[in-house]
C-alpha cells in the first residue's frame, strides 16, 4: 500500500476473525479494545475527548472526519474551560473511520485530526468497509478488537491471539482510570453542586457554572463525609465508561446520597449508578446507543425528544419495580430505560446527554429541573408518585 502522511498498511482484527485492511493515521502502534460505533455526523474533537469511550475503538459511521481540523486545546471558553474539548486528551483508545482529511480548512485549525492522534499515541486506520463493520458489530454484538499498524503488523498472525488473551473490557475498571485523584473548585458561585466525576464532560461542568453555581470535581471514590464538608446543594453523579457493577464505592455513596435526602442527578454512567444505588440491576445492550440523533419519549409530559448518547449498558426496567424509582424516559427505538425519576427522594437521573456537546441541545432543560430539585427539595410532581414500572 502507498505510504500516506499518516504512514503505510493498517489492520483491523475482531475476536470472530473478521479482518480489515486499510491505512494507518495518527500513532503508528498497536491498540487492543472494544469496538464501538457513533452514528453522529459532527463533533469529532468532543467525541475522541469524551471519557466514556475510554477503552475502547471508535468508529465514525459519518465517511468523512478531519475536514475542519483541530483547533488549539489552549483556545479557553469564558470558565476557563478548552473549547471544543470534554476532556484535556483523546480518550478513545483508536480511531476507524472510512476517510479523514489531510488538509483541513477552519480559521481555528491548528492541527489535522492525524498530527493530534499521533502526539497523543492514538492509532486510526482508515480506507475500510465502515458500513461493513457497522452491520457486523450489528449482527454479533459489540466485540474486543486489535487495531495495528507500523511494527504492529510485524507479527500480523500473532494479533489474533493476543486479542483473545486480552483482558476483556467488561472486566476493567476504567472509571478509576479516567477519574481525577483530587477534588479541584470551579467558580465562585454561593451555592455549591459536588460533582462525582466518574469520567466527566467537561459541558456537564460548564452547564452548573452558567446557574450560577461553584462546582466541586471530586473523585469517584470520594467519601460522603468529604461531600459533605462542601456543604452542597446538590450533587451530580457523572458519566463514564465501563461497567456499572464495577463502581462499587460510588454506587454505595451515591444510595447514600439519596437515602439522605440530599438532591441527585445522574448522567448516563450515573443514571446506571443510581439504579444499582437503589436496588435495581443493569445490563450490557447488545451494540449501545451511541450518536446525536438518539429518540426518547418523557413519560411525564408525553413529549419526544432528539438526544445525544454514548452509553453500552442499561437499567433493567423490571427490576425497577421492587424499587422506588420510576421510568422517566423511554427509548423510542427499543422500550430501554433513559431516564430516572424516584417517587419519594429527590433524586432525578438520565442515560442521555443533557449538556450535548456534540449533539442536540434540547433536553438541557434536565439542568434546570435539578436547579428547581435543589431549590424545593421536592419531587416534580404528583404524577410522580402515581407511575408504575
Amino acid at each position: 500500500m502507498e505510504k500516506t502522511e499518516a504512514g503505510d498498511a493498517a489492520v483491523l482484527v475482531l475476536e470472530d476473525g473478521s479482518l480489515f485492511l486499510g491505512k494507518g493515521f495518527g500513532a503508528e502502534t498497536t491498540s487492543i479494545a472494544e469496538v464501538v460505533f457513533t452514528t453522529g455526523m459532527v463533533g469529532y474533537p468532543e467525541s475522541m475527548t469524551d471519557p466514556s469511550f475510554a477503552g475502547q475503538l471508535l468508529c465514525f459511521t459519518y465517511p468523512l472526519i478531519g475536514n475542519y481540523g483541530v483547533p488549539s486545546m489552549k483556545d479557553l471558553d469564558s470558565m476557563g474551560l478548552p473549547n471544543q474539548f470534554e476532556s484535556e486528551s483523546i480518550k478513545a483508545s483508536g480511531i476507524i473511520v472510512q476517510e479523514w482529511c489531510e488538509k483541513p480548512s477552519h480559521w481555528a485549525s491548528t492541527q489535522t485530526v492525524s498530527e493530534w492522534m499521533k502526539n497523543e499515541g492514538i492509532p486510526g486506520i482508515a480506507g475500510i468497509d465502515t458500513r461493513a463493520l457497522v452491520s457486523r458489530i450489528r449482527e454479533r454484538g459489540v466485540m474486543m478488537g486489535v487495531l495495528a499498524s507500523g511494527s504492529g503488523l510485524a507479527n500480523r498472525k500473532g494479533l489474533l491471539k493476543a486479542l483473545r488473551d486480552s483482558t476483556r473490557y467488561d472486566s476493567i475498571d476504567f472509571v478509576r482510570k479516567v477519574s481525577p485523584r483530587e477534588a479541584r473548585t470551579y467558580g465562585g458561585g454561593e451555592r455549591t453542586v459536588v460533582l462525582l466525576d466518574c469520567g466527566t464532560k467537561l459541558s456537564i461542568i460548564r452547564n452548573l457554572l452558567k446557574r450560577g453555581f461553584s462546582v466541586v470535581r471530586a473523585p469517584f471514590d470520594y467519601s460522603y463525609a468529604d461531600i459533605m464538608k462542601h456543604d452542597p446543594a446538590g450533587v451530580v453523579v457523572s458519566n463514564g465508561p465501563g461497567d456499572p457493577q464495577l463502581c462499587l464505592d460510588t454506587i454505595a455513596v451515591t444510595s447514600r446520597l439519596i437515602d439522605s435526602e440530599m438532591p441527585t442527578l445522574g448522567i448516563c454512567l450515573g443514571n446506571q449508578l443510581v439504579g444499582l444505588a437503589q436496588g435495581a440491576q443493569t445490563y450490557k445492550l447488545k451494540y449501545g446507543h451511541r450518536g446525536q440523533n438518539k429518540p426518547v419519549v418523557d413519560l411525564i409530559s408525553g413529549r419526544g425528544y432528539v438526544t445525544s448518547q454514548n452509553h453500552g449498558y442499561s437499567v433493567s426496567r423490571e427490576t425497577l419495580k421492587k424499587t422506588e424509582l420510576r421510568p422517566w424516559f423511554l427509548n423510542a427505538d427499543d422500550d430501554s430505560v433513559e431516564g430516572l425519576v424516584h417517587q419519594k427522594k429527590p433524586c432525578i437521573a438520565v442515560q442521555f446527554h443533557p449538556e450535548a456537546s456534540p449533539g442536540p441541545y434540547d433536553t438541557e432543560f434536565v439542568f434546570d429541573r435539578f436547579v428547581t430539585l435543589m431549590e424545593s427539595g421536592r419531587l416534580v410532581g404528583e404524577k410522580v408518585r402515581n407511575m408504575k414500572a
